[in-house]
This record gives C-alpha cells, structure tokens and sequence, in this order.
C-alpha cells in the first residue's frame, strides 16, 4: 500500500518503472529473476554495516552492484537511507575516482533526488495538521526531517570524499554530484524560509529537526563549494557538455543566494563571493553562455535590499538616539555587506562587459534608485549627518567606479542618454546627478569618448539618443523642486579655503563650465547647437543656466570668439518677428556677453551696428552703456539720444499711425537704457530733449486709449520709467495728470506689466516736493494707488508694491500720507514682515519639504512646453528688412466684409421661411461678440489718429461701416424675435450700434 500511495504521488514515474520491470521480465526471464533474488541470498545489511575496511575493499566488486540494485528497487525510505549510508561510508572511499560518475554518482543521484522531493512533499502536505495534541502527525513528520538530515549527511560524505581523493577533479567525471546536491540544498533553503506559514505557527514542535536540518545543508553547500573550487574543465572532452554543467552550477547557486538573502547574510555573501569567483574561474569557456542579465539583475537586488536596510537602521538610530547599541552594530555589518555587494558588481561588470548590453537600463536604474534615497534628493530618508558620511565613504565611493567602467559602453550611452526617458519625481534629480558625474569623467578622456556622449544619434527606428549637453538641460529643468528648496551638495575645494556646500544650480553650473573647458574643439558645434537651444528654451531657470555657461565660455576663449558670439546674438535679435520669450532670453544674453567684449571688439561692433540709425536702436535697447569704456560710453549714448528724440520728434509731428507704435516703443526702450545705464554720462540738453519727449507723449494718454491697445499700453510701461527718471524737473500738472492716469486705470484691471510700471515710477515720487497747490489733488490719488497694489494677490506685484513703497517711504518729505497708504490691517502685517525681513506664512522644514514634493509631482512638467518645430525658429533666419509687415489691402476688407453681408442676408431669406432653430439666436450673440471683439483690437489697418488721441486707436468707428452692411443682421434679430425668441429688449444688450 505504501508503494501503490508513493506511486499515485509519482504518477508517470512509478507506472514508466513498473512497465519496465514487467518487459525486462519477459525478455530477460531466468536472469531477471535471479536479479532481483540478491537481495534475499546476500548478506544481511547490519552485517555489512560491521566489515572491516579491507573486507569491504576486497568485497567491493561483488557487493556494490547488488547494494544498488537494492537502492533501486527499494521502497521504503528507510531503507534507502540505510543503503546510501553503508555504500557512502564503506565502500565508496575504494572506489576509482574516475569511474564514480558511471558507477555510483549516475546510478544513485537521480533516485536520491526523488526521494528527497517525496519526503519535502510528504512533509509539506501534512504539516497543516501538525499540533500538539495529534501525535501520530507530529511523530511522522520528525520521523521524515530526521531521514532528511541523515540523506543530507550521506550528500556531505559524497563530497568530502571526492574532495579528499585529489586535488584537482575533472567536472565530467562527477557531474551528477553537483547539480543533485544543489537541487537537495535549494529545496531545503525554501522550506526553513517558508516554514513560518507551512507549519501555521506550530513551529516550535518542529524547530529542532528544522534547524538541524538547515545546519546540515549549510555545511553541504560549504563542502559543495571547497570541492567545485578544485574542478577543472576536461580539454579531451566535449567541451559543450562541460561548460552547460558548469553554467548549471552557476545559475543554481544564483537561485539559492536569492533565498538565503534574509537567511544568513555571512553564507549570502560568501554564496555571491563564490559565483563571482567560479565565473571568473572559467571565464574563458562559459562567458558567452552564462545568463548575464540574471546575475547583475540579482546582484542589483541585493545592493538595493541591504542599502534599504542600512538606511532603516539609520532612522531607528536616530529615535532611539543611541551609537553603541545593537542597532548601529548592525548596520555597520550591513553597510560593509553593501560594500561587498558593491565591489562585487564592479568586479563582474569589468570582466564581463561586452555581454552587458541588456542589463545597462538595470544598472542606470541602480545608480538612480540609490541617490534617490540619500540626500540632497527630496525623497531621501531622515539620516543624521554621521551616518550619511559613514554611508558615502563606505558605500558609495566604492560604487563610483561603475560610472567609469560603463563610460565607454554604448549600450548604456543608449540607455542614459534615451530621448524618450520619462524618469518618476523621485528619479530625476538622481539622473541629473549621473549625467554631472558623467561630464566630469569625460573631461579626462579622448575625443572619441566625448564624441560617443555628445552626439546624437538614432539607435534604433523607435529610439534616439541625445547628446550628453542636451540631456543636461533636460533633466536640470525637471528638479524644480530641489533648485526652489534649495538642496546643497558638496562644494568644489578650493586652495587655502573652506568647503562650502552649493546649490544645485552652482552644482550643476560648475561642472558644466569645466567640461565646456575640456571639450574637444570638434565637439564646438554641438555644444553651440545646446548652448542655443537651451537659451530659447522657455523654462528661465534653463536658459539662465545655458546663458551662464556661455558667459563662461566667453571669457575662458579669446576676444575674437566673444565678438562672434555678441555678432551672431544681435542678427539674431534682429531676426525675430515680434515679441516672444526667446527674444527676451537673447536679449539677456547680448546684454552679459556686451561686458566681456574688448574694447576694440566694441569699436567694431558699434561700427556695424551703429546707433545713429534708428534701425539699430532695436540692439541698443538691450545694451549696458557701463560696459563701454568712459568716452566711448558717452558718445554711443549721444547717437543713441540724438536718434532716438530725433525720430520721437518726428513722429509726434507726423500722422501717428498705429504699426509705427512699434518702433516708438522700441525706440522709447533705447533711451530709457541710456537713463539707466549711461545718465551720468548725458548733457543737461540731451537730459531735457529726453524730458521733452516724454511729457510730450505722455499728456497724449488716456484711459480708453491704455485699456484698448496693447502697443499703447507697453507705450505706457516704458514712459513711466522714463519720467521717474526726470522726476524732480518735472511740471507738476504732468505728475498729478499722470497719478490720476493711474487711478482711473486701476479700477479697469490693466494688465500685469502695466502695474509693475506704476510702481517704477512711484517709488521715484519718493525724491519729488510736491507744491502746497496741488496737494489736495496728488496725495489722496497717490495713497489710493499705494494702496491698491499692496493689497494686490499677485505675489509678483505683492513683492514689487513692498520695495516700491519702502523706497517712497525713505525717501519722500510728506510723511503725513505714509499711513494712509496702508488701507487694512493686512496690508500692515505685510509691510512690517517686509522691514523685518521675516515670511508672511510660518512653515516648518518637514511642511515646506512635503510641499515642494507635491508641487513637483503635479508640475514637473514644464509649464510652458515648446514643440520641436516651434524650438527650430525658423523664422529667426536674418530677413532683408524689418521696417513694416505686409499690411492687407482695402479691395482685401472690402471683398471680405461683403461675403460676411452675403451671409447675413442668407440667414434672412431662411428666416422668413421657416421658424429658426432653438440655438441660432446663441451662435448670433456669439457673432456679436466676436464683432466687439474686432473693435477692442489692433485690426483697422492704417487708420489716422486725431492730435490728441479721443477715441482708441483708429477703432472709433463702429462695424459694420455703414447702416446698409448693418442692415441684414438687424433684420435677422426681428425676425428671431418675432419668431418667438427672446424679446428686442434682451437682445439689445448684446449689439451695440
């Protein structure tokens, strides 16, 4: 019955083994017979177990075949057991060596094995009713963990003798002996693992046997380890069967270490220490048939697991406040397993890297999974300074080299550098980092390696790589989070000073400078090409970084060079259609890159662009006067001066058109950069010329006027600043008609730009004495606009409005106005934390970090994001002229207006046929507004305007033109409202004739 169970368990097994007992029966006949009658006619087994070591020599030929035969066809476990052990211990120290894979190992292994995998399944199956109380279960289950420990016993004397007969061994001749002990090894490991929940808390009646049981397969795999250490591969063999039994052993001692991890992190490393040290063995031979990315997947794994632990272990030290206990014991083992671990992989990774090309994304996962819990990320764990040191210097500095290693892989160039890489927040300051780490490594290396890192290129039809400098820019845009904290790192040494902790922005600034500094000159073309794109780039902090990158590069290189780039920055300028964020990054960056220029550079420059003629004042605009030697200075800001009340002059004294307020403005611009930049260096005319122009353009200005046009209101923006600076000359009328201005505009909601101006020139009333006269008319307005923009909830103006006021506050003699300014409590509050320099809303480290972590997560996408052909810029290609657009023709509006009459006299005709649909009146309420719209717009074309500006721009006229054109669409809403819409009365609001 035992039989008939354990076969209904073997299925296939047992039925295969009893049809091939039956056929050798009828084939073989009296020798079969007489076969299985040895066992019977031999000697008794407790005889045996008593032979004297020469009997048992002497004996051996006649006696180990009918041992095995025996082993083969017995059923009871016992039984086994006591047949492997007297044929382990007895006979097999006399067996030849060579001969033992055909004559023990080949024959016995295999039905060992199954006998092992029986009694764990027997095991497993019964241990749910294992308890106290059932005996017979608990007995029976002892009875099967000690038959386990005696079979690993007989295991362990397998191969202590092999080790013990020579000192080196060939595989082939005991390549059974290997994989059957690792298959026993493995299936125990698992089952101590497991035993927590196979035995369901019943453990303890058990422990014993487990714990015997573990001991024993411990020492197995130790004895298996000292005896591969002696293998050698067979030279006059089948090399192919050698290497995949080696491959085996390999990848079966890989299984195990992934059980042993939380088990026993000595045996662990030792296991790992042993597969590093056999592939290297035979390197040679199995390279090209290990599993690779198995190996580096698991040492990864294992990296990562004990450096989690280290990190718990940290925060529980840092609540338990305490250095010499247990728990700081325990990390410094598993920080030095870390290391070990470390080392490990950089071992492997160097002597196997051709073969590593899908296990690059695993090790770039590595490399940020790591720095993304250890400061400065914002998802680091809560360490003290102590342990973050302890960890770098033991931990990290051994795992640096892999960057190195790799550098020159392309694979995981590939990989890094993917243009499709989408990183989580919590991985992209870490990428930022690698790629910092990586621009420092290429510094020292030769062209082709910096070619491989700093071009780009299509891998593959679904994948591209970017250049090194491209990537830079990318990832540095997506740690928003860390440049607002703003994390440190560890600063760059300096002779004779002080480390210094730095900013990311300093960080990554530094380490971009100095590889621009060793960047092959062939590379130059790829760096220009970043250096621009990322200067357009619509994220500031990027192109700020790009523009601070390229000043470094403008001052390490020779004048010419900087007078290049200056060059190629002005025709840029002078290229754009119109207003857009990357006119203002290029504009920024002429400004800087002015400074750096020599002054003969300079010479040249003005002589190409000079700024008598007005066509050029859009570049001077841009331009610092202080970064022109003294003379030259003052000469350039008197053609500019001349220039530019020369052309204001003329304008005032013209037509006045709405296109040329565009270069009104522009030219406006370039004088109030000569204000600002070169007033010292003006004459008292040219000040009042200056003076002159814009009282003459402001007494022009109205509200209408500012509300209705875009151009007039940047008009206003520039006029502003410009009369502050003229402040104390001027009439009085003007400054209380331009507070007034102010006043009427505030209550409108002018945009943005349009306060910020206010505020330019109200902290300049700060320096003015305004007459007794006219008192009673200024301050009320000025306190009222004071007060108006501190009060304002953009934190931008919020911020502005605060310096403004101060500035006024400091300086103005009518102290008595100062409190009226302050309108609310609130705004009281604000001021004060404003003079005292302390926030407006009290937050914790913890919150504000928690904070940042959530912004980041829901905007780590840029805000403003450029398209690919928008990044192109084609239209930045130099055009012949700039003066004026294309402007469209009158025969143009005319031909246009009569098809939107035709069909108004369409919608008519169908009226009067039929009731209209429920939504038509809708769509006709749309197309009104959509004519209201036209009116508030800069669309007339060149329409003349009256001297003194009464109406909008050239928009005073109301569309339609005349009562004819209006006369279809009037038509249209009776009908409507005869029809049953809503009544005239409700319509009316919506048209205005």
């Amino acid at each position: 019955m035992v039989l008939v169970r354990k076969a209904c368990r073997d299925g296939g097994s047992f039925r295969s083994w009893f049809w091939r007992e039956c056929f050798e029966a009828l084939v073989l006949g009296e020798s079969m017979s007489q076969e299985r009658a040895v066992p019977e006619s031999a000697v008794p087994l407790e005889e045996i177990s008593s032979w004297p070591e020469e009997l048992c020599r002497r004996e051996l030929p006649s006696v180990l075949p009918r041992l095995l035969s025996m082993y083969q066809h017995s059923d009871n476990w016992i039984e086994h057991i006591q047949i492997l052990k007297i044929i382990v211990e007895m006979f097999l120290p006399h067996m030849n060596h060579l001969t033992l894979e055909q004559t023990f190992f080949s024959q016995v292994l295999p039905k060992t094995v199954r006998l092992f995998d029986d009694m764990m399944y027997e095991l497993t199956s019964q241990a749910r009713e294992l308890s106290s109380q059932n005996l017979e279960i608990q007995s029976t289950l002892r009875n099967i963990l000690q038959t386990m420990v005696q079979l690993l016993g007989a295991l362990t004397g397998c191969v202590q003798h092999v080790c013990a007969t020579q000192e080196s061994v060939i595989l082939e001749n005991i390549h059974s002996l290997p994989s059957s002990v690792l298959h026993v090894i493995k299936s125990t490991f698992v089952h101590c693992k497991n035993s927590e929940s196979v035995y369901s808390g019943r453990l303890h009646l058990v422990a014993d046997l487990l714990q015997a049981l573990f001991k024993e397969a411990y020492s197995l795999q130790k004895q298996l380890m000292e005896l591969l250490d002696m293998v050698c591969m067979n030279p006059l063999i089948d090399e192919h069967d050698d290497i995949l039994n080696m491959v085996v052993v390999i990848h079966s001692l890989l299984d195990i270490c992934s059980v042993i991890s939380s088990m026993d992190h000595a045996f662990h490393a030792n296991t790992w220490k042993f597969i590093i040290k056999q592939s290297l063995k035979h390197q040679s031979v199995i390279k090209s048939q290990l599993k690779h990315k198995d190996i580096i997947t698991s040492l990864c794994e294992d990296i990562l697991f004990s450096f989690h632990s280290c990190l718990q272990l940290a925060e529980q030290m840092i609540q338990s406040d305490a250095q010499d206990n247990a728990d700081y014991r325990l990390f410094q083992k598993t920080l030095k397993l870390c290391r070990f671990f470390a080392n490990s992989l950089l071992h492997y990774t160097k002597e196997f890297l051709p073969f590593l090309s899908d296990s690059c994304c695993t090790l770039h996962q590595l490399y940020l999974q790591i720095y993304s819990k250890f400061p400065p990320s914002l998802y680091a764990a809560g360490i003290s300074k102590a342990q973050q040191e302890e960890i770098a210097s033991t931990f990290l500095v051994t795992l640096s080299p892999l960057i190195s290693q790799l550098l020159t892989f392309q694979p995981f160039v590939d990989v890094v550098l993917d243009s499709k890489l989408e990183l989580p927040c919590e991985l992209q300051l870490p990428q930022c980092l690698l790629l910092v780490v990586i621009m420092d490594e290429l510094s020292s290396r030769p062209e082709d390696v910096q070619a491989l890192w700093c071009t780009e290129s299509q891998v593959s039809e679904a994948t591209a790589r970017v250049s090194l400098l491209k990537a830079i820019f990318s990832s540095f845009e997506q740690c928003s989070g860390e440049l607002s904290l703003p994390v440190h790192l560890q600063g760059v040494k300096s002779k004779g000073q002080a480390e210094v902790a730095v900013t990311l922005y300093q960080h990554v600034c530094i380490h971009l400078c100095t590889f621009i500094a060793s960047l092959h000159p062939s590379l130059f073309p790829e760096l220009d090409t970043a250096l621009l794109n990322a200067v357009l780039s619509a994220n500031m902090i990027t192109s700020l970084l790009a523009m601070d990158a390229w000043c470094f590069l403008a001052r390490y290189g020779t004048a010419e060079l900087c007078a290049h780039h200056v060059t190629i920055m002005a025709h840029l300028i002078k290229s754009c259609p119109g207003e857009c964020y990357q006119l203002t990054n290029l504009s920024i960056l002429l400004r800087r890159l002015f400074f750096f220029m020599a002054p003969r550079q300079q010479v040249e420059f003005i002589q190409k662009f000079p700024p008598k003629e007005t066509e050029n004042l859009l570049l001077w605009q841009y331009i610092s006067f202080q970064a022109l030697p003294a003379e030259l200075r003052k000469q350039t800001a008197l053609e500019v001066t001349r220039a530019g009340t020369a052309w204001c002059m003329k304008w005032l004294g013209s037509n006045r058109t709405l296109e040329e307020l565009e270069s009104l403005n522009t030219v406006l611009s370039a004088l109030l950069a000569v204000c600002n930049s070169s007033g010292e260096a003006l004459d008292l005319g040219q000040q009042t010329a200056i003076k002159e122009v814009g009282s003459q353009l402001s007494i022009l200005l109205n509200v209408k006027l500012v509300i209705g046009q875009p151009y007039v209101q940047q008009t206003l923006s520039l006029l502003l600043p410009l009369l502050g600076f003229f402040i104390q000359t001027l009439d009085p009328q003007l400054v209380s008609q331009v507070i007034t201005l102010q006043t009427s505009l505030l209550k409108l909601e002018p945009p943005d730009h349009v306060r910020l101006a206010f505020l330019d020139f109200l902290s300049s009333l700060g320096k003015l004495f305004i007459p007794q006269t006219i008192q009673d008319r200024i301050l009320p307005s000025l306190s009222s606009v004071f007060a108006s923009l501190l009060a304002d909830r953009n934190w931008l103006l919020e911020q502005h409005s605060l310096e403004a006021f101060t500035q006024f506050a400091e300086g103005t003699t009518h102290e008595e106005i100062v409190p009226q300014c302050l309108s609310s409590e609130e705004t009281k509050k604000k001021v004060v934390s404003f003079l005292e320099k302390t926030g407006f809303v009290d937050e914790t480290t913890a919150a504000r970090l928690e904070r940042i972590k959530q912004e980041k997560g829901t905007f780590w996408e840029p805000f403003a994001k450029v398209t690919q052909e928008e990044t192109k810029m084609s239209s930045l290609q130099p055009c012949v002229k700039r003066a004026r657009h294309e402007l469209p023709s009158e025969d143009e509006y005319r031909s246009t207006l009569q098809a939107a009459t035709e069909a108004l006299e369409a919608i008519e005709l169908l009226l009067q046929k039929s009731p209209p649909p429920d939504w038509l009146l809708m769509e006709m309420e749309t197309l009104q507004e959509r004519i209201d719209k036209l009116k508030r717009q800069n669309c007339s074309g060149r329409k003349q305007l009256s001297s003194t500006f009464p109406q909008p721009l050239a928009l005073h006229r109301n569309w339609p033109l005349s009562d004819a054109q209006a006369l279809p669409l009037r038509r249209a809403v009776n009908l409507c409202t005869a029809q049953g819409s809503p009544p005239a009365s409700q319509v009316s609001s919506h048209f205005h004739w």
